[in-house]
């Protein structure tokens, strides 16, 4: 079947975005530093039926880096950042990453948006909403809030797809995560949707939308801001053509509060690990800091890495094991050989294949990992020599600074 919706994966990792709330306040509100930075990661399992019959489980994580880039005189917060989620596929123990979002906006300190409708990001928006009144263990409140849903590869919707809900709160009590004392907020919602016909549609959309999520939120006092969330969730989307396709599952996220990166440590002790290793390059920008593994050795027409690649990324992972607090970015490139698609497929199934070396070594869990493929679109010489083309094939291991 070729209609699809876009997994649940992304959508209540976008609530834990820079959810910064005063710690002796009895009055939730959302507050904001500039030039504070945050990582959201998210899990999902779920399960997907179509037409009512089980049709397959995916596993996919989502990433997401922000940042605080301004505050108004009102307390809201400008958030510019990115969201990337990345599926497990069947074989593999690396997360390859499939879609790729920028946006920004601001959040007032009620909970509530402004944002540019053109952004698919977040997904959920003015999720939690707070009451303007102290709130107390047992307290309820509701405020309205939606689902912007990017339905443009299955179904040619051009337009970010607007789900509104009402979201129920309940204050529920005070608890523990990991060790430390946080207030537990339940958000829960069902949505009953009958949308109108979208302006524009290639293959079938939705005409009725039905289904429910279940939310956890923790909230944590001293540091002043929501931690984690668990979710559950089943959503059932009826289509113009006939079919159905019903989602459930689990979720879980938790939030990171970024440290400046000491790049110019973390290039020197990379530099010495790799010593006179032959094609081992070392760079930084703001992104973070980079090993470029050029000329990267494989079995022929394969993604097996030659016995000599995996001694070059032995030395390479002692360095990657002291910094466990970051992610890793692991990108594939190709020469300008064969076509574009089979260019991207190679490229994702050799950085996948340096991504599950790091990960058998230790370096990091499958979710602390991304893997791109970038195929020939970003060459660093030119593919008219074989030295060039040489250069071009390339794995590229990035330490992410947020």
């Amino acid at each position: 079947m070729s209609t699809q919706v876009p997994s649940r994966a992304i959508l209540l990792a976008s609530l834990l975005l820079c959810l910064r709330f005063p710690a002796a306040a009895d009055e939730p509100r959302h507050s904001f530093t500039e030039g504070d930075k945050f990582r959201v990661l998210s899990l999902v399992h779920e399960d997907v039926y179509v037409n009512r019959r089980y049709s397959h489980s995916a596993r996919i994580v989502n990433r997401i880096a922000f940042e605080v880039a301004d505050v108004r005189a009102d307390g809201a917060g400008f958030l510019r950042g990115t969201f990337s989620t990345s599926v497990l596929y069947e074989g593999g123990y690396a997360y390859v990453a499939d879609q790729f979002y920028d946006s920004e906006y601001w959040q007032l300190p009620s909970g509530r948006f402004e944002i540019d409708p053109r952004y698919f990001m977040p997904v959920v928006r003015h999720v939690p909403t707070f009451p303007a009144k102290p709130i107390e263990p047992g307290d309820t409140w509701n405020a309205p809030g939606e689902e912007r849903h990017d339905l443009r590869a299955g179904f040619g919707i051009p337009d970010p797809y607007v789900i509104p809900m009402d979201v129920r709160y309940r204050f529920q009590e005070r608890g523990t995560y990991e060790g430390k004392p946080v207030l537990l907020i339940r958000a829960s919602y069902t949505i009953f949707h009958q949308p109108a016909a979208p302006r524009w549609w290639t293959m079938a959309y939705p005409v009725q939308i039905a289904g429910y999520s279940d939310q956890l939120l923790y909230w944590d006092p001293e540091r002043g801001g929501i931690v984690a969330y668990e979710e559950r969730f089943k959503f059932v989307f009826e289509l113009n053509d006939g079919q159905t396709i019903e989602y459930r599952g689990e979720a879980g996220a938790r939030v990171v509060e970024s440290e400046l990166m000491d790049r110019g440590a973390i290039e020197q002790k990379l530099r010495d690990a790799v010593g006179d290793l032959p094609d081992v390059g070392i760079s930084s920008d703001e992104r973070g800091v980079t090993i470029t593994l050029e000329d990267i050795r494989f079995e022929p027409d394969s993604a097996r890495l030659l016995p000599s690649e995996l001694a070059k990324l032995a030395s390479i992972a002692q360095v990657l094991k002291g910094e466990p607090d970051r992610h890793i970015q692991v990108s594939g490139h190709t020469a300008l050989a064969g076509t574009a698609d089979g260019r991207m497929t190679l490229s994702q199934e050799r950085a996948r294949a340096v991504a599950e070396a790091l990960i058998s070594m230790g370096v990091r869990a499958a979710e602390d990992i991304t893997v791109v493929g970038y195929g020939a679109e970003r060459p660093v010489a030119g593919n008219d020599t074989e030295a060039g083309r040489a250069r071009n094939r390339r794995v590229e291991i990035t330490i992410l600074e947020n």
